[in-house]
């Protein structure tokens, strides 16, 4: 997916339909000079509708797609004859679609699940028509109700990537040559930092027709959850990973000083993060002789699962895989 048609935030205007008027009419006929209300209702305005298409994986169509307005409800007419409902329209979101008001940041729903309906703007009710207002005192009521107006206002849609393992680590941890070893997925890579400037899926293939989806989150730096680096604005991707693959280089200085900085990053943005399982990649592994690799495993983390890989050499590659299914699929 290429950073231009990767858009996960959109602000968009939306207005639903005002409802139709209720009609004032008395029946005329030949033989009826001096019929009774026969008023019909007024149609319903039309909805505003978000729908989850599983086919969509970015908000990119609606980037340029500002203000979406329904259909207006028609008038009823004499012979109780209702208007017709405004036109509903249907958006199509990506899953994992989270909708706030813009100017309140009021959370309304999340959408996940394919087919999943969500009525963002209700359309105005219909007027009722003169025949509902007759009574023995008032057989020819001359009034209905107006059409009830529609709803507007401006939303905001931010997308959170729905994917098993999200790949957590500083830029140039290597997780984007992960990705890259582990199924078709090719991300940008590079020896700089911020190589990956939004998030890339893959899908991970195993034996016996079993795979699962891992996402490569640009790199995090210490103070993300303030904002710095890219910070906030990838970081809602990771709340919707079952679990959570921490990628620390070989050669970095002190591993579990960098593992303790990504935590706490994540408990300072959602403390809710520290519920989901966890693992340690070690890359690069293929830099380290033997005895590197010993001074190395005395200084690691202990609190998780730890397993050193080169996604160049394809070094436990096969086992990661093994072990991040496992760890999946017998919580």
């Amino acid at each position: 997916m290429s950073e231009t048609n990767f858009v996960d935030y959109v602000k968009l205007f939306c207005a639903s339909g005002n409802g139709g008027a209720g009609s004032v009419h008395l029946l005329r006929a030949k033989y009826v000079p001096k019929g009774g209300p026969d008023g019909g209702d007024g149609g319903r305005g039309g909805h505003i509708i978000l729908k989850v298409n599983p086919q969509f994986w970015t908000l990119i169509h609606l980037k340029y797609r500002k203000h979406i307005r329904a259909g207006n409800g028609e008038p009823g007419r004499g012979n109780l004859a209702h208007g017709a409902d405004g036109d509903d329209i249907y958006v199509d979101v990506p899953p994992g679609t989270v909708i706030k008001r813009a100017d309140t940041e009021e959370y309304l729903a999340e959408l996940t699940t394919a087919g999943e309906e969500f009525i963002l703007c209700r359309g105005g009710k219909g007027g009722l028509g003169n025949n509902h207002f007759k009574s023995a005192t008032r057989q020819t009521p001359r009034y209905a109700q107006p059409g009830q107006p529609g709803e507007e206002n401006w939303f905001v849609l931010e997308l959170k990537l729905l994917a098993d393992v999200g790949l957590v680590g500083f830029p140039n941890a290597g997780k984007s040559t992960l990705l890259t070893a582990v199924s078709a997925a090719r991300p940008k890579i590079a020896d700089y930092p911020f190589t990956t400037l939004v998030p890339q899926l893959g899908i991970v293939s195993l034996s016996d027709n079993r795979s699962f989806v891992m996402a490569d989150i640009p790199g995090i730096i210490q103070g993300a959850h303030e904002g710095k680096g890219l910070g906030l604005r990838f970081l809602r991707h990771i709340e919707r990973n079952s679990m959570l693959l921490f990628l620390i280089p070989a050669d970095s200085p002190d591993i579990t000083a960098e593992y303790k900085i990504l935590l706490q990053e994540l408990r300072q943005y959602k403390a809710e993060l520290m519920d989901k399982q966890k693992m340690l990649a070690v890359t690069k592994a293929d830099l380290l002789d033997e005895q590197q690799e010993k001074a190395l495993r005395r200084r690691i983390p202990r609190s998780l699962p730890v397993m050193l890989i080169s996604s160049v050499t394809g070094r436990n590659i096969t086992q990661l895989k093994e072990q991040i299914w496992n760890t999946l699929w017998n919580q």
